[in-house]
Parts: structure tokens; C-alpha cells; sequence
């Protein structure tokens, strides 16, 4: 498998790490509030998947992003 340049990867990156956590976190919570039937706390994780959202981008905006120039890819 080759790698061509301009390929920006797969999301492989500080930014898109910690965006995928928080949103999983979020998913997770959701889905057990949902099965207790705590709609507040199903609303929260929602607010908590766009935070996510949110700083996956600012992340990838601040450099840490694929092509960012404070993230520097690892040897697979």
C-alpha cells in the first residue's frame, strides 16, 4: 500500500484522538441514559458530542492536526 503525497492521512493525530474519545465518551453516556430513561443526561451527552466536535477542530487548528506543524506522524 502506497502512500501518496497529498493523502492527509487517516485522522491519525492528537486532534482527531481526543475528538474520537470525547464523542465515544459521549455516545456511551447517551446510550446508558437512554436505556434509564434520564432524558436530561441523554441532552448533555448530545452538547458533549458536539464539544467534541469542537475541539477535534480547534485542535486541528491550533496544529495538531494531520498536517499540522506540531504533530509529527509515527512509524507504523
Amino acid at each position: 500500500m502506497s502512500n501518496p503525497i497529498g493523502d492527509p492521512g487517516h485522522g491519525h493525530s492528537p486532534a482527531a484522538w481526543t475528538a474520537v474519545v470525547i464523542m465515544l465518551l459521549a455516545i456511551t453516556i447517551g446510550t446508558v441514559a437512554f436505556f434509564l430513561d434520564m432524558a436530561w443526561l441523554v441532552w448533555a451527552s448530545v452538547v458533549l458530542l458536539v464539544v467534541g466536535l469542537i475541539v477535534g477542530w480547534v485542535m486541528a487548528k491550533m496544529g495538531y492536526g494531520v498536517n499540522g506543524p506540531k504533530y509529527s506522524p509515527k512509524a507504523h
